[in-house]
């Protein structure tokens, strides 16, 4: 690697550390930039989520406080992800890269309509529910249900998985922003280390990149911890959903057409 492409991945590394300790999404930033260094898409997706899960640990680990508690239920919680994530990362490795490539634009899709519904997305859950005649929709943290399917898209993708975490769990918090984001810093570092392994194990992560990336997420999954008090989380939701966006358009482009 030249110096230009240390710089940008480490530049991209602490601001995707930044995003994923306030508000999810870095992997919306980090992939494409790791699939514009010249890596295939599927070692860019492993690579990827090796590269952040560092920033998704230590953030959590700061958070720890306000974690769910270490219970039966919490157990479950860690169960479904490291489940979900293995066999999404089964998926990915078993997917051709030919049709790999097909999916992205959809994914990123996918992942960008759904953070930014997600608002409007577990309204209407609680309104169905309600004319149901089953009350009040209500959803845990620890809810194997929410983290489950998640867990098995981070794996297999990661992009958007965190913003739609934190979506959900921001609903079974009853609005208490904090305790969902660390219970997400959480899921993300539980899904992305184990899909990690599974990529190691199979020799799909470029080390050279993964390692320069990783320690811009270090850096700015720190920093971002102590961001969360104090950055508007709307701001920093319509900018996922404009990178989402954009993004969504540049790799249709490239593979579609």
């Amino acid at each position: 690697m030249d110096l230009h492409t240390i710089l940008v991945l480490i530049g991209t590394g602490v601001i995707g550390g930044v995003m994923a300790a306030i508000v999810g999404g870095a992997s919306v930033i980090t992939f494409p930039v790791l699939l514009a260094v010249g890596l295939p898409p599927v070692v860019a997706t492993a690579s990827n989520l090796v590269a952040v899960s560092a920033g998704n640990f230590l953030a959590a680990y700061l958070d720890r406080a306000i974690l769910p508690p270490f219970n039966r239920a919490f157990a479950g919680l860690v169960i479904a992800s490291l489940a979900g994530a293995v066999i999404g990362a089964m998926l990915l490795l078993a997917t051709p890269t030919r049709m790999f490539e097909q999916l992205i634009p959809v994914l990123l899709a996918i992942a960008t309509v759904l953070f930014g519904f997600a608002g409007r997305i577990t309204a209407w859950m609680r309104a169905r529910a309600q004319a149901r005649g089953k009350g009040e929709w209500k959803m845990g943290v620890t809810s194997i249900p929410l983290v489950l399917p998640i867990s098995v898209y981070g794996g297999y993708f990661g992009a958007g998985a965190g913003t739609l975490l934190l979506g959900a769990l921001t609903v079974a918090t009853e609005g208490n922003y904090r305790r969902a984001n660390a219970a997400k810093n959480l899921v993300s570092s539980l899904n992305t280390v184990a899909a990690s392994v599974w990529f190691i194990i199979h020799g799909a992560v470029s080390w050279p990149q993964t390692f320069t990336m990783m320690a811009g997420c270090l850096v700015g999954g720190f920093c971002g911890v102590h961001l969360s008090r104090r950055v508007s989380q709307e701001l920093m939701r319509w900018v996922v959903i404009a990178v989402g966006l954009l993004l969504t358009a540049v790799f249709a482009w490239k593979y579609w057409f």
